[in-house]
């Protein structure tokens, strides 16, 4: 008989349907029925819920150096907009993040009405030469050159000691010139630091022609551009 009762109280021990039978027939008249019985529901439920609260929720902040800027966007202007990447010495996936870039770009001016009429070129470098050379061939064709810097383009995963885990994000930095033709004088400067993400976020690069096109609304600020 002893060594029974030691087996149905192991079993009862490590089996919670048979600890809840037995619960229903101790307590069926007890006032604590209820509560004992919404602790196992909610621990349950906490299996369920726990792995969708991990899908965060990310959000966008942006800032421009120096600030405030006057929009670069007039949809009444023609321009020349001269852009290209300078990627960390140690970058990864450069061709990959290279297709991304022209992408993001070509949908922004293809979809934001920012100017009248550009003309987007890619160029290798946007040193004072190339600089020089877009506004000598602008000369009547276009009232201004926009250059664009793309610096960082990519995800970024860092890991938290929070329940969340891990925290991402898609970071774009961008450097923006705008150079008048008449009269020629010193150009406009200024940098935007773009970011969407959050605790228990992961992004991948899907994303990034996306990301990069919203970076360049935030910068160049369209007539439809919402802060």
């Amino acid at each position: 008989m002893g060594k029974r009762r030691f087996l149905e109280q192991h079993q009862i021990a490590t089996h919670p349907l048979k600890f809840i039978g037995l619960a229903r027939m101790h307590f069926h008249l007890s006032p604590w029925r209820k509560a004992i019985f919404r602790i196992f529901r909610f621990a349950r439920l906490g299996a369920t819920l726990f792995v969708p609260l991990l899908a965060g929720c990310a959000t966008t902040a942006f800032v421009l150096t120096p600030a405030p800027q006057e929009p670069v966007c007039d949809p009444t202007a023609t321009v020349l907009v001269l852009w290209t990447t300078r990627w960390r010495p140690d970058q990864k996936d450069v061709v990959e993040r290279e297709k991304a870039a022209e992408a993001g770009m070509n949908h922004f001016f293809q979809d934001s009405g920012c100017f009248s009429r550009q003309e987007i070129r890619h160029v290798s470098s946007l040193n004072p030469a190339a600089v020089a050379f877009g506004l000598e061939s602008a000369g009547g064709r276009f009232m201004r050159v926009v250059t664009i810097e793309i610096r960082e383009l990519g995800p970024v995963v860092k890991l938290l000691t929070s329940a969340a885990l891990v925290e991402g994000s898609t970071e774009v930095v961008l450097h923006v010139g705008v150079h008048s033709l008449q009269p020629v004088g010193q150009a406009r400067e200024f940098s935007v630091s773009w970011r969407n993400g959050g605790p228990g976020v992961v992004k991948g690069v899907a994303s990034l022609p996306s990301d990069l096109s919203a970076a360049l609304r935030a910068g160049l600020q369209p007539t439809n551009f919402r802060r």
